[in-house]
This record gives C-alpha cells, structure tokens and sequence, in this order.
C-alpha cells in the first residue's frame, strides 16, 4: 500500500510516498480503509519534530481518519467489514490504517468522510476543556479564542450544545464572519488596543465565565483580567507565538482558576472517558447538534501543501487530506 513516510524530521520534505506492507490486524485490532485524514497545527508540528513528544521513526503523520472497515481482529464485535468509521491512531496518512477497535467509533449519516475526519481530535479537545475542566454550565458565557479555527470552532459548538453563549475572537472580518456562521453568538476582533472595554461591553460589564484559549497569545493575561468572579481560563495551545506568563496573584484576585487542557494525556489517563466522550460527540453529530466545519480539503499527492495549510493557521476550519474520494470501491 502507499504510505507517507519519513526516515527524518528535518523538513516537511523529508517526506515522500513509499510502498509499505498493509497492515494485518490483531486481536481487538481494525483496519481502515481510509478516506480522509484530518490534518491540525500539532500534526505538522509532530512531522517537524517540533512538538513536546517526538514521533518515533519513520514516521507517517496523521491521527484523526475516517474511512470503512477493511478487516477486524479476533473478539471485534464493536464494528464490522463495511462499516463507516471514525477514528483516531498513527499513519492516518495511508491508504490502510490500523487502530485498536475501542477508539473506532461508527460515522453518523449525516457526516460525510471529510466531516468526519475532522471530529475526533478537535471535539474531543473542546468537550475535554468545556465538559471536564471547564464545567461548563447553561447559561454561562465562553470567550473562544483562535475560534475559525479547527479546535476553535468545534469549541464553538460544543458550548452550544452545552447551552453556554458564545463570544468567538477571531482576527479578520472574514474569520468573525464565519464563526457567527457556525453558531457563535457574537464575534470579537483581536486588537489589543481597548480589547478589554469591547469584551466588557458584549458582557453587559461582567466578563466571561469561560476562556478556551488555544492560542495564548498577546490578549492572553487581558481575558484572564476580564474573568468573572470564579471564572475558569482554560490553556489549550500556544499558537500564538512565545508561551505567556501570569502574575500568580491574579488567581486570587479573580477567585479564578487557570487549568491545563492536554487531550493526549486525557486519552493516556482516562481512556474510556475519552472513548464515552467520542460516542456521545458521534450521537450529537447525528441529533445535528454539532457538524465539523471543514476548511481547504487537498487531495492525497498534495499532503505537504496540507501540512504547510494546517501550520500557518490562516484558514478557517480543519484541513483536511482526502486519500481516497471513493474507499468503497
């Protein structure tokens, strides 16, 4: 089978299309035809060897895929050859993948494969932050940031279907456009200049509840100032450039908590929460209640083109990488 491989992670091109055996699943083991790949910022800082956790080699990107079951392993009852899934395990950038039959989760109807690609990783994040940490309430206010992203738009309709209000910043006219689009309920830009008065004002002067920031960029300790009083400022990623500080006695001033939004240790620590999690987000897709927001799609030759989209973090939606159009046939 085809497979994008890379014996280095000197450069987005070390890596090139091998020939590489299919793989042969084992007991509680599925293997996906796959159909689409979702492609993220940490994907591509994985590939570069830039992320917290380096691959080990060679390495083949990608984790969150959606495809059909080929074959399953001994004691799979869970899925079946035929099966439209979803998933998430290493070298989703393949025609085969194989992945452990307790994260493959059935695709609703109302998904198409490139939807569906774009589910796992970024739903799970934001339902992990709002959900787990965040606690998030009905009725409560979220301040969404890098929010016409992938992360930040699955945010945007998890605290939707959690019942919240949504305040989405977002940098261009084009990206506060599209997050109102997709469900958010107001739309703020990301000029420092009288930033906080502007929130103040779409909060009736109160502050948000919720900050979901995978961005923690320069607006980062003007949100945590602008918490209400027991708010909740939850760090999910640095896409924003140098990691920011904070003056510890904000937390105290604020009666505010500043918390930690890790998914891949979410997943280490409490795998069937994350598993629970993903079905419920599967059962919400179909009630319609969330619907992945997919950005430029690439076809599968053009995987490093992805990868350079996914990084520059100037789209809006998920990329994704479309290996094959038809995985049925």
């Amino acid at each position: 089978m085809k497979a994008v491989v890379a014996e280095t992670l000197e450069s987005l091109e070390s890596y090139a299309f091998k020939d590489v055996d299919k793989p042969e699943p084992k007991k509680g083991q599925v293997v996906i035809r796959v159909a689409a790949c979702g492609v993220g910022y940490v994907d591509a800082l994985v590939a570069l060897g830039r992320y917290q956790v380096k691959p080990p080699l060679p390495h083949t990107p990608g984790r969150e895929l959606a495809g059909i079951v080929e074959t399953v392993g001994e004691g799979v009852t869970n899925v079946k050859p035929g099966d439209r899934v979803m998933t998430m395990a290493a070298n989703g950038f393949a025609e085969y993948a194989l992945a452990q039959a307790a994260m493959v989760i059935p695709v609703p109807e109302t998904l198409e494969f490139t939807e569906a690609a774009s589910l796992p990783l970024n739903y799970l994040t934001a339902s992990h932050g709002l959900k787990d940490r965040a606690a998030l309430a009905e009725g409560e206010t979220v301040l969404i940031f890098g929010a016409a992203g992938g992360v930040g738009s699955a945010a945007i309709q998890v605290a939707k279907a959690l019942g919240a209000r949504v305040i989405a910043a977002a940098s261009t006219e084009e990206k506060r456009a599209f997050t109102l689009a997709h469900g958010a309920d107001e739309a703020i830009d990301t000029d420092t200049d009288g930033w906080r008065d502007r929130l103040k004002a779409l909060t009736g002067g109160k502050g948000p509840d919720v900050v979901f920031d995978p961005v923690c960029g320069p607006l980062f300790e003007a949100a945590f100032r602008s918490l209400k009083w027991r708010g909740r400022h939850m760090v999910v990623g640095f896409v924003g450039g140098p990691i920011p500080a904070l003056p510890s006695n904000l937390t105290l001033m604020k009666g505010a908590a500043l918390m930690g939004v890790d998914v891949r240790q979410h997943m280490e620590y409490e795998l069937p929460q994350a598993i629970a999690t993903l079905k419920e987000l599967a059962a919400w897709a179909g009630e319609g209640k969330i619907k992945p927001p997919v950005g430029s799609i690439y076809p599968f030759d053009q995987f490093g083109e992805a990868m350079v989209s996914a990084l520059s973090g100037k789209g809006t939606g998920k990329v994704v990488l479309e290996v094959a159009a038809n995985p049925g046939v």
